[in-house]
């Protein structure tokens, strides 16, 4: 199964967009006129929204050494995570249920890319459970679809068994994370933790809503049920 980290597992209070205007700020010299919306994207489609929307000339280089600096950022403030942030609730347990579990492997779908997401897990203790070579990443696509089907791919890869639509489920808070899982090859639980409300998630066509992850064997279930089909 794969999980979301911002606002499935983890808040960090509005950093991400202080980050990438730093960054923003640093490279090109100037601050940040408007941001593009950020939830539920990539990091590569993120930075490369943020050049196009402020008149910035998008090269691939461009968007590497500002994928670099986006990643330094984060390191740079990560004892801020907890401060300012918080883990979301249940999720922590959830987590740990899941692991205890022969029929279920973890690991991340996330829109942050590979030492970030890593960076944010591990400071709020969330990582142990979790398998960090399976996942997909910020870097490994513009669209979170993609991410699915790499992270399905490295699993059977590493595993030497099939991870079809009926055996893999995602947990996002948005409508971006139930597209993506669904074109992607994934059935989706999803949780409204975020910006995104219950009615809108069961719209964008979620099997499951969840109010949150503090219910820990209606979580478990719901990821049973699910990936049962």
């Amino acid at each position: 199964m794969l999980w979301d980290i911002d606002h499935t597992l983890i808040d960090v209070a509005g950093l991400s967009r202080e980050i990438y205007g730093a960054v923003f700020r640093d490279l090109i010299g100037r601050p940040v006129a408007q941001f593009p919306d950020m939830a539920g994207r990539t990091d590569r489609s993120i930075i490369t929204a943020l050049l196009d929307i402020n008149g910035v000339p998008r090269t691939d280089d461009l968007v590497e050494t500002f994928a670099e600096a986006l990643a330094k950022g984060f390191e740079d403030r990560r004892h801020e995570f907890t401060v300012r942030g918080r883990e979301l609730a249940g999720g922590r347990a959830a987590l740990a249920a899941l692991a205890a579990r022969p029929d279920v492997i973890q690991s991340v779908l996330t829109g942050n890319m590979k030492p970030i997401a890593i960076c944010k897990l591990t400071e709020f203790g969330l990582h142990d459970h979790i398998d960090f070579e399976i996942g997909a990443y910020g870097l490994d696509g513009l669209e979170r679809s993609a991410l699915v089907r790499l992270a399905r791919e490295r699993a059977q890869a590493k595993f030497q068994e099939t991870f079809d639509e009926h055996s893999t489920v995602l947990i996002g808070d948005t409508p971006r994370d139930v597209r993506a899982g669904h074109e992607g090859g994934a059935r989706v639980v999803a949780v409204a933790t975020g910006r995104s409300d219950a009615a809108a998630l069961r719209a964008a066509g979620a099997e499951l809503v969840l109010p949150d992850l503090t219910d820990t064997e209606a979580v478990i279930r719901s990821v049973l049920a699910v990936g049962d089909g």
